[in-house]
């Protein structure tokens, strides 16, 4: 395993008694509680079937954040480290699909292929890029419950099966251990090696069959992927679709009328993707509240000016959505934000701001959106640049569901709109790749 992908190291050797000590009257000293609102509203919300999965998770983030505040390790090192202990699968494979893990150009990914059919010699391709705030889940993991579900697995198998293709689903580097632009370079990495005629040739890929796709925040990664490869000549014809699922495409307005109406609600609220946000691009966590209510661009904000127009939700969302909601547009505000991190300016952290004849040239694109999801309006946006920039876009809406849910497919959360997310993804696949 390359040393940038190795697990995180937790200390295993006792701590001494005075720092045991120190510890726990820190502990009596100081409330714990309030260095657990982001992870532990995450998790608590994931799996709110199942009570005993429900508090299995809650504790993990709060011994995440146990672990952070006593100084032994970043919180959500700590936190994935406990997840993939629960839940990493080694490569294994079914009648219908082989699972092998390997490596691309030093970059972990694991493939899954589908057996070739006799009708259909060469097979399709897929890119695709697991979410989880840049921070958290794996390629080679499945986010393990008590009861046994496989999450990734599942999905990339029954994609692999279905569209008689290849899946390589990447094990990009996550926060804290880097930040962007690094998970970027990973991706592009393992896709240029992926894309070489030989290494094609040798997994029975068809050349003019690849998709690369992602959900959340792959699916950020995914857009800025096809994005760079658009503007490169000697990568931009090797895509000939991407499919983003409920993707986070920008950090420069936490007020669309999807972030004022799904503020507070389970898997993703306002709060828990401002700090993703600020950890990916390793900001300070003290810009959370002036971000929360658009300091970071106000009109006082320079920086900012050029780019309003391209995320103007007046202009770009319907009636339908926009709703009586109103534009949270302060005018003095906080410059030393985007002083501090110009990545958010940057469309290859946020896609839904680059230039016009940056979108012109990308493929073929699917979207799927959530009613409620913060994330939808970002989702909704997006297709309505492209279809000004002339791409042709399916935008796939579904008004039952929320954000994350195109993997909870299994007992016990097998919830229907997984599955109809799911299938109807993967139908859009098959139909266009």
């Amino acid at each position: 395993m390359p040393p940038h992908l190795s697990p995180p190291h937790l200390p295993t050797t006792p701590l001494p008694h005075s720092t045991v000590s120190s510890v726990r009257a820190k502990i009596c000293t100081q409330p714990i509680a309030q260095h657990s609102t982001r992870l532990s509203n995450v998790c608590l919300n994931v799996l709110f079937i199942n009570r005993y999965e429900h508090f299995l998770i809650f504790c993990l983030a709060f011994q995440s954040h146990l672990i952070q505040y006593v100084g032994l390790s970043h919180h959500l090192i700590a936190l994935n480290f406990i997840i993939v202990s629960f839940g990493r699968k080694s490569a294994w494979s079914s009648p219908n699909v082989q699972i092998t893990d390997t490596e691309f150009d030093g970059v972990e990914v694991r493939v899954f292929e589908g057996f070739p059919k006799a009708k259909e010699p060469l097979k399709s391709g897929v890119i695709y890029i697991h979410g989880g705030g840049w921070a958290l889940a794996s390629a080679s993991m499945f986010w393990k419950t008590p009861n046994g579900i496989s999450y990734y697995d599942e999905l990339c198998s029954t994609m692999a099966e279905e569209l008689n293709a290849v899946i390589v689903s990447v094990e990009y580097r996550l926060v804290p251990r880097v930040h962007f632009p690094e998970q970027l370079y990973d991706l592009e990495r393992a896709a240029k090696y992926f894309l070489q005629p030989q290494v094609l040739e040798r997994y029975s890929v068809d050349p003019a069959r690849i998709a690369i796709s992602g959900d959340s925040a792959g699916g950020n990664l995914a857009a800025a992927l096809g994005q760079q490869f658009s503007k490169d000549d000697t990568f931009r014809n090797k895509i000939k679709l991407q499919a983003l699922v409920y993707p986070v495409l920008q950090a420069l307005d936490f007020n669309t009328p999807s972030y004022q109406q799904n503020v507070n609600s389970p898997i993703l609220p306002r709060l828990v993707m401002v700090r993703y946000w600020i950890d990916y691009l390793r900001g300070n966590q003290d810009f959370v509240q002036a971000m929360v209510v658009n300091n970071h661009t106000a009109l006082d904000v320079e920086q900012a000016t050029a780019l309003r127009a391209r995320l103007n939700w007046l202009s770009l969302l319907p009636v339908s959505i926009t709703k009586d909601y109103k534009p949270v547009v302060q005018t003095v505000g906080n410059a030393q934000i985007v002083q501090e991190l110009p990545q958010l300016l940057d469309a290859r952290s946020a896609p839904l701001i680059a230039d016009q004849e940056v979108l012109q040239n990308l493929p073929k694109t699917y979207i799927l959106t959530c009613e409620h999801d913060v994330l939808r309006d970002d989702g909704i946006m997006y297709v309505k640049r492209l279809e000004n920039a002339g791409v042709d876009v399916t935008h796939d809406h579904f008004e039952d569901a929320f954000h994350g849910c195109m993997i909870f497919t299994s007992w016990p959360t097998n919830f229907s709109v997984g599955v109809r997310t799911r299938d109807s993804y993967i139908k859009w696949l098959k139909q266009n790749l």
